[in-house]
Protein backbone atom coordinates (compact mmCIF):
# COMPACT_ATOMS: atom_id res chain seq x y z
CA UNK A 1 0.00 0.00 0.00
CA UNK A 2 2.55 2.50 1.01
CA UNK A 3 4.37 1.34 -2.37
CA UNK A 4 1.19 1.97 -4.18
CA UNK A 5 0.56 6.09 -2.39
CA UNK A 6 4.07 6.46 -3.01
CA UNK A 7 3.92 5.75 -6.76
CA UNK A 8 1.20 8.22 -6.90
CA UNK A 9 2.75 11.12 -5.29
CA UNK A 10 5.91 10.61 -7.49
CA UNK A 11 4.02 10.65 -10.68
CA UNK A 12 2.12 13.88 -9.53
CA UNK A 13 5.12 15.31 -8.96
CA UNK A 14 6.47 14.61 -12.19
CA UNK A 15 3.48 16.71 -13.43
CA UNK A 16 5.59 19.88 -13.40
CA UNK A 17 9.02 17.70 -15.18
CA UNK A 18 6.38 17.09 -18.16
CA UNK A 19 4.92 20.51 -18.37
CA UNK A 20 7.89 21.34 -18.71
CA UNK A 21 9.83 19.58 -20.97
CA UNK A 22 6.43 19.53 -23.28
CA UNK A 23 6.15 23.24 -22.84
CA UNK A 24 9.82 23.96 -23.70
CA UNK A 25 9.64 21.31 -26.70
CA UNK A 26 6.28 22.42 -28.48
CA UNK A 27 7.91 26.76 -28.46
CA UNK A 28 10.57 25.02 -30.35
CA UNK A 29 8.67 22.89 -32.84
CA UNK A 30 6.13 25.87 -33.41
CA UNK A 31 8.41 28.97 -33.84
CA UNK A 32 11.78 27.14 -34.95
CA UNK A 33 10.17 23.73 -36.56
CA UNK A 34 9.70 23.19 -40.23
CA UNK A 35 6.38 24.53 -42.06
CA UNK A 36 5.47 21.61 -43.94
CA UNK A 37 2.31 24.37 -45.40
CA UNK A 38 4.45 24.89 -49.16
CA UNK A 39 5.44 20.90 -48.92
CA UNK A 40 1.61 20.04 -49.22
CA UNK A 41 1.04 22.24 -51.98
CA UNK A 42 1.81 21.92 -55.36
CA UNK A 43 3.27 25.03 -57.86
CA UNK A 44 1.96 28.55 -57.33
CA UNK A 45 -0.24 28.24 -54.26
CA UNK A 46 -3.19 30.91 -54.38
CA UNK A 47 -3.80 32.68 -50.70
CA UNK A 48 -6.55 30.82 -50.43
CA UNK A 49 -5.04 27.23 -50.70
CA UNK A 50 -2.45 28.46 -48.37
CA UNK A 51 -4.87 29.50 -45.68
CA UNK A 52 -6.70 26.08 -46.57
CA UNK A 53 -3.32 24.10 -45.91
CA UNK A 54 -2.58 26.20 -42.40
CA UNK A 55 -6.03 25.62 -41.13
CA UNK A 56 -6.36 22.20 -41.84
CA UNK A 57 -2.39 21.55 -40.14
CA UNK A 58 -3.96 24.01 -37.23
CA UNK A 59 -0.69 27.02 -37.87
CA UNK A 60 -3.73 29.29 -37.57
CA UNK A 61 -4.34 29.02 -33.77
CA UNK A 62 -3.41 30.85 -31.19
CA UNK A 63 0.00 29.07 -29.58
CA UNK A 64 -2.04 28.70 -25.91
CA UNK A 65 -4.84 26.84 -27.54
CA UNK A 66 -2.62 24.78 -29.27
CA UNK A 67 -0.86 23.60 -26.44
CA UNK A 68 -3.92 22.79 -24.13
CA UNK A 69 -4.59 20.60 -27.36
CA UNK A 70 -1.34 18.64 -27.37
CA UNK A 71 -1.55 18.54 -23.40
CA UNK A 72 -5.20 16.99 -23.97
CA UNK A 73 -3.63 14.91 -26.45
CA UNK A 74 -0.97 13.07 -24.21
CA UNK A 75 -3.75 12.74 -21.33
CA UNK A 76 -5.95 10.65 -23.56
CA UNK A 77 -3.00 9.44 -25.41
CA UNK A 78 -4.66 10.32 -28.93
CA UNK A 79 -1.89 12.66 -31.01
CA UNK A 80 -4.13 12.37 -33.88
CA UNK A 81 -2.74 11.80 -37.77
CA UNK A 82 0.54 12.04 -39.02
CA UNK A 83 1.61 15.05 -41.27
CA UNK A 84 3.10 13.03 -43.54
CA UNK A 85 1.61 9.58 -44.15
CA UNK A 86 -1.75 10.28 -42.34
CA UNK A 87 -1.60 7.09 -40.17
CA UNK A 88 -2.63 7.65 -36.78
CA UNK A 89 0.32 8.42 -34.15
CA UNK A 90 -0.19 5.60 -32.27
CA UNK A 91 -0.40 2.87 -34.25
CA UNK A 92 2.84 3.91 -36.20
CA UNK A 93 4.69 3.87 -32.28
CA UNK A 94 2.47 0.60 -31.39
CA UNK A 95 5.00 -0.98 -34.24
CA UNK A 96 7.91 0.92 -33.71
CA UNK A 97 8.64 0.51 -29.98
CA UNK A 98 8.67 -3.39 -30.12
CA UNK A 99 11.09 -3.39 -33.21
CA UNK A 100 13.37 -0.79 -30.60
CA UNK A 101 12.90 -2.80 -27.63
CA UNK A 102 13.70 -5.79 -29.70
CA UNK A 103 16.27 -4.30 -31.09
CA UNK A 104 17.90 -2.23 -27.65
CA UNK A 105 17.17 -5.01 -24.81
CA UNK A 106 20.05 -7.19 -25.75
CA UNK A 107 23.12 -5.20 -26.13
CA UNK A 108 21.72 -3.21 -23.22
CA UNK A 109 21.50 -5.81 -21.24
CA UNK A 110 24.77 -7.46 -22.24
CA UNK A 111 26.48 -4.27 -21.86
CA UNK A 112 26.14 -3.72 -18.38
CA UNK A 113 26.32 -7.23 -17.42
CA UNK A 114 29.72 -7.34 -18.96
CA UNK A 115 30.45 -3.96 -17.22
CA UNK A 116 30.25 -4.96 -14.06
CA UNK A 117 31.85 -8.05 -14.38
CA UNK A 118 34.99 -6.95 -16.34
CA UNK A 119 34.25 -3.34 -13.25
CA UNK A 120 34.80 -6.41 -10.89
CA UNK A 121 37.79 -8.57 -12.11
CA UNK A 122 39.33 -4.83 -12.56
CA UNK A 123 39.21 -4.12 -9.07
CA UNK A 124 40.26 -7.13 -7.96
CA UNK A 125 43.24 -7.14 -9.57
CA UNK A 126 43.93 -3.13 -9.22
CA UNK A 127 46.74 -1.43 -9.43
CA UNK A 128 48.30 -4.60 -11.36
CA UNK A 129 48.13 -5.15 -15.18
CA UNK A 130 45.08 -6.90 -15.88
CA UNK A 131 43.21 -4.04 -13.75
CA UNK A 132 45.38 -1.76 -16.50
CA UNK A 133 44.88 -3.13 -19.22
CA UNK A 134 41.05 -3.18 -19.11
CA UNK A 135 40.57 0.60 -18.50
CA UNK A 136 43.38 1.06 -21.03
CA UNK A 137 40.86 -0.64 -23.79
CA UNK A 138 37.95 1.22 -22.14
CA UNK A 139 39.42 4.64 -22.66
CA UNK A 140 39.87 3.41 -26.70
CA UNK A 141 36.10 2.17 -26.55
CA UNK A 142 35.33 5.81 -25.13
CA UNK A 143 37.09 7.29 -27.85
CA UNK A 144 35.64 6.06 -30.91
CA UNK A 145 32.34 7.64 -32.35
CA UNK A 146 29.48 5.58 -32.08
CA UNK A 147 29.07 6.13 -35.71
CA UNK A 148 32.81 5.04 -36.56
CA UNK A 149 31.73 2.15 -34.63
CA UNK A 150 28.51 1.11 -36.59
CA UNK A 151 30.50 2.19 -40.05
CA UNK A 152 32.91 -0.49 -39.19
CA UNK A 153 31.01 -3.06 -37.59
CA UNK A 154 28.89 -3.17 -40.99
CA UNK A 155 31.48 -3.40 -43.08
CA UNK A 156 33.31 -5.55 -41.37
CA UNK A 157 30.32 -8.46 -40.29
CA UNK A 158 27.88 -7.72 -43.39
CA UNK A 159 29.26 -5.76 -46.37
CA UNK A 160 30.43 -7.91 -49.65
CA UNK A 161 33.94 -6.37 -48.67
CA UNK A 162 34.30 -7.96 -45.47
CA UNK A 163 32.87 -11.55 -44.23
CA UNK A 164 28.64 -10.76 -45.14
CA UNK A 165 27.43 -12.83 -42.49
CA UNK A 166 24.38 -10.35 -41.63
CA UNK A 167 22.25 -8.58 -43.52
CA UNK A 168 23.63 -5.13 -44.14
CA UNK A 169 20.05 -3.10 -43.68
CA UNK A 170 16.39 -3.70 -43.01
CA UNK A 171 14.50 -5.80 -40.37
CA UNK A 172 12.32 -8.63 -41.83
CA UNK A 173 11.42 -11.21 -38.87
CA UNK A 174 9.71 -14.21 -39.57
CA UNK A 175 12.01 -16.78 -36.95
CA UNK A 176 14.38 -17.02 -34.51
CA UNK A 177 17.31 -17.33 -36.61
CA UNK A 178 16.14 -14.00 -38.39
CA UNK A 179 15.77 -12.11 -35.16
CA UNK A 180 19.55 -12.86 -34.19
CA UNK A 181 20.77 -12.45 -37.64
CA UNK A 182 19.07 -9.01 -37.69
CA UNK A 183 19.94 -7.59 -34.36
CA UNK A 184 23.74 -9.03 -34.01
CA UNK A 185 25.18 -6.31 -35.75
CA UNK A 186 23.48 -3.42 -33.75
CA UNK A 187 23.76 -5.42 -30.56
CA UNK A 188 27.85 -5.42 -31.15
CA UNK A 189 27.66 -2.02 -32.01
CA UNK A 190 25.90 -0.59 -28.85
CA UNK A 191 28.08 -3.01 -26.53
CA UNK A 192 31.19 -1.86 -27.87
CA UNK A 193 30.30 2.15 -27.17
CA UNK A 194 28.80 1.47 -24.06
CA UNK A 195 31.28 -1.11 -22.62
CA UNK A 196 33.77 1.33 -22.40
CA UNK A 197 31.81 3.79 -20.55
CA UNK A 198 30.22 1.35 -17.74
CA UNK A 199 33.38 -0.59 -17.27
CA UNK A 200 34.81 2.62 -15.64
CA UNK A 201 32.01 3.88 -14.02
CA UNK A 202 31.44 0.26 -12.22
CA UNK A 203 34.95 -0.02 -11.23
CA UNK A 204 35.08 3.51 -10.04
CA UNK A 205 32.25 2.42 -7.68
CA UNK A 206 33.59 -1.40 -6.76
CA UNK A 207 37.16 0.64 -6.26
CA UNK A 208 35.47 3.24 -3.49
CA UNK A 209 33.69 0.21 -2.26
CA UNK A 210 36.40 -2.05 -1.37
CA UNK A 211 38.14 0.46 0.69
CA UNK A 212 35.83 1.15 3.10
CA UNK A 213 36.09 -0.11 6.67
CA UNK A 214 33.31 -3.16 6.41
CA UNK A 215 35.09 -4.45 3.62
CA UNK A 216 38.65 -4.30 5.34
CA UNK A 217 37.11 -6.19 8.23
CA UNK A 218 35.50 -8.68 6.89
CA UNK A 219 38.97 -8.94 4.85
CA UNK A 220 40.82 -9.44 8.04
CA UNK A 221 38.56 -11.68 9.60
CA UNK A 222 39.42 -14.02 6.14
CA UNK A 223 36.29 -13.92 4.50
CA UNK A 224 36.93 -15.56 1.00
CA UNK A 225 37.30 -13.07 -2.00
CA UNK A 226 34.62 -14.26 -4.14
CA UNK A 227 32.34 -13.95 -1.00
CA UNK A 228 33.87 -10.36 -0.54
CA UNK A 229 33.22 -9.34 -3.89
CA UNK A 230 29.92 -10.71 -4.12
CA UNK A 231 28.33 -9.92 -0.57
CA UNK A 232 30.24 -6.93 0.88
CA UNK A 233 31.29 -4.82 -1.98
CA UNK A 234 28.93 -5.38 -5.25
CA UNK A 235 26.08 -5.52 -3.00
CA UNK A 236 27.13 -2.57 -0.92
CA UNK A 237 27.47 -0.68 -4.82
CA UNK A 238 24.01 -1.16 -6.22
CA UNK A 239 22.68 1.95 -5.51
CA UNK A 240 24.87 3.60 -7.97
CA UNK A 241 24.45 0.77 -10.27
CA UNK A 242 21.15 0.72 -10.72
CA UNK A 243 21.01 4.35 -11.32
CA UNK A 244 23.13 4.50 -14.05
CA UNK A 245 21.20 1.67 -15.53
CA UNK A 246 18.21 2.67 -14.97
CA UNK A 247 18.67 6.52 -16.11
CA UNK A 248 19.94 5.11 -19.50
CA UNK A 249 17.22 3.79 -20.17
CA UNK A 250 15.13 6.60 -21.61
CA UNK A 251 18.54 7.61 -23.85
CA UNK A 252 19.04 4.27 -25.04
CA UNK A 253 15.40 3.41 -26.21
CA UNK A 254 14.91 6.92 -27.72
CA UNK A 255 18.93 9.06 -28.42
CA UNK A 256 20.84 5.70 -28.58
CA UNK A 257 17.87 3.92 -31.38
CA UNK A 258 18.04 7.20 -33.83
CA UNK A 259 21.83 6.25 -34.71
CA UNK A 260 21.48 3.10 -35.25
CA UNK A 261 17.87 2.34 -36.68
CA UNK A 262 17.89 5.42 -39.42
CA UNK A 263 21.45 3.51 -40.13
CA UNK A 264 20.91 0.15 -40.85
CA UNK A 265 17.34 1.53 -41.89
CA UNK A 266 15.05 -0.62 -38.97
CA UNK A 267 11.85 0.83 -38.43
CA UNK A 268 11.88 1.43 -34.67
CA UNK A 269 11.16 4.61 -33.21
CA UNK A 270 14.54 6.00 -33.61
CA UNK A 271 13.63 5.84 -37.30
CA UNK A 272 10.34 7.14 -36.93
CA UNK A 273 11.59 10.25 -34.96
CA UNK A 274 14.31 10.74 -37.67
CA UNK A 275 11.99 10.86 -40.54
CA UNK A 276 9.37 12.82 -38.36
CA UNK A 277 12.42 15.34 -37.57
CA UNK A 278 13.78 15.42 -41.86
CA UNK A 279 9.83 15.90 -42.68
CA UNK A 280 8.40 18.47 -39.50
CA UNK A 281 5.91 16.22 -38.80
CA UNK A 282 4.99 17.47 -35.64
CA UNK A 283 1.94 14.95 -34.32
CA UNK A 284 4.52 12.24 -34.16
CA UNK A 285 7.71 14.82 -32.76
CA UNK A 286 4.78 15.67 -30.06
CA UNK A 287 4.16 11.77 -29.79
CA UNK A 288 8.13 10.71 -28.74
CA UNK A 289 8.57 14.13 -26.61
CA UNK A 290 6.05 12.82 -24.63
CA UNK A 291 6.74 10.00 -24.47
CA UNK A 292 10.61 10.90 -23.68
CA UNK A 293 9.21 12.82 -20.19
CA UNK A 294 7.03 10.24 -19.34
CA UNK A 295 9.86 7.54 -19.36
CA UNK A 296 11.74 9.75 -16.94
CA UNK A 297 9.20 10.38 -14.52
CA UNK A 298 8.59 6.36 -14.52
CA UNK A 299 12.55 6.05 -13.91
CA UNK A 300 12.44 8.44 -11.04
CA UNK A 301 9.91 6.26 -9.20
CA UNK A 302 11.28 2.96 -10.31
CA UNK A 303 14.86 4.17 -9.46
CA UNK A 304 13.45 5.09 -5.27
CA UNK A 305 11.55 1.53 -5.27
CA UNK A 306 14.44 -0.28 -6.27
CA UNK A 307 16.51 1.81 -3.77
CA UNK A 308 13.79 0.23 -1.19
CA UNK A 309 14.50 -2.99 -2.28
CA UNK A 310 18.39 -3.26 -2.26
CA UNK A 311 18.47 -1.31 1.36
CA UNK A 312 15.65 -1.51 3.41
CA UNK A 313 17.13 1.23 5.47
CA UNK A 314 16.11 3.63 2.79
CA UNK A 315 12.28 4.89 3.47
CA UNK A 316 9.77 5.39 0.47
CA UNK A 317 8.39 8.60 2.84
Amino acid sequence: MDIVFYCFRKLCYGVPLVLGVTLISFVLMVYFGPDKTYELLGKNPTEEDIKEVRHQLGYDRPFAVRYVEYLKEIATLNFGHSDSTGEKVESILSKAIPVTLALQIPGFVLGNILGVLLALFAAFYRSSWPDKTIMALAVVGMSISILIVIIAFQIVLCSSYGLGWFPVQGWDIQSLGDYLSYVTVPTLATMFVALGYNTRFYRAVIVEETLRDHVRTAKAFGCPPVKLFVKHILKNSLIPIITRVVFTIPFIVIGGSLLIESYFGIPGVGLVTFDAITSGDQPILKAVVALTAVMYVGVLTTIDIMYRAVDPRISLT
